[in-house]
């Protein structure tokens, strides 16, 4: 999807995603001390401002100015502590590159992309964290396409645990979380059931 096709998505309601952070990010960010982090694909910035409000100092970036502008009003209502730590930036990761070396956290939840799109995205993420940071990558795991759920069902969008890990130097990398983290989703038909789905979950410090 294009800029425009995401302005157009978030044009089309008042908000699309729940205006809750992501929780495998909440479990897994809870314990580490605040830093810099950059929130990769921060959609109406739910996982920026919770971020933002344990202290850390996060680069929000996204394909939609939409989606931006958005988030930036919903953190002023947050009020101007949370606000002041957000920096809103608009690009496409597709073909973005962060500083290498520059945050403690990098965050990217359901980026789902082909792998020649993915492979080289996850590694330009990785390169942007710090010595002793963490780097967290979240998605939807291919098990999901025999559910229910809707899910994104293009060529190799959907990856393991063992996709990621493999493009991270294990001279450079310790890998303290590789799963894929079943949890309970509704049915999209409106029928009173639950399915599980599973998250896809890579948590990983660069070595100092």
């Amino acid at each position: 999807m294009t800029a425009q096709d995401w302005d157009e998505r978030y044009r089309s309601s008042s908000a699309i995603w729940s205006g809750e952070p992501n929780p495998q990010l909440v479990s897994e960010v809870s314990p580490l001390p605040p830093g810099s982090a950059l929130d990769v694909g921060s959609g109406e910035g739910a996982d920026a401002m919770w971020l933002a409000e344990r202290g850390w100092r996060v680069l929000a970036v996204d394909i939609s100015r939409v989606a931006l502008e958005r988030s930036a009003g919903l953190a002023a209502k947050a009020g101007p502590e949370v606000a002041a730590r957000i920096e809103w930036r608009q690009a496409d990761v597709r073909e973005w590159s962060p500083a290498a070396g520059a945050f403690d956290l990098v965050s990217a939840q359901f980026m789902q992309q082909p792998p020649e799109v993915r492979a080289p995205l996850f590694s330009r993420l990785a390169a942007a964290v710090a010595p002793g940071g963490t780097l967290l990558i979240v998605g939807h795991h291919p098990s999901d396409l025999a559910t229910t759920v809707r899910r994104p069902r293009g060529a190799g969008v959907l990856y393991t645990a063992e996709d990621v890990t493999a493009l991270l130097d294990p001279g450079l990398w310790d890998v303290l979380v590789a799963a894929a983290r079943a949890r309970s989703a509704v049915d999209p038909e409106g029928r009173t059931v639950t399915v599980t789905v599973h998250d896809t979950v890579v948590r990983a410090q660069r070595r100092a």
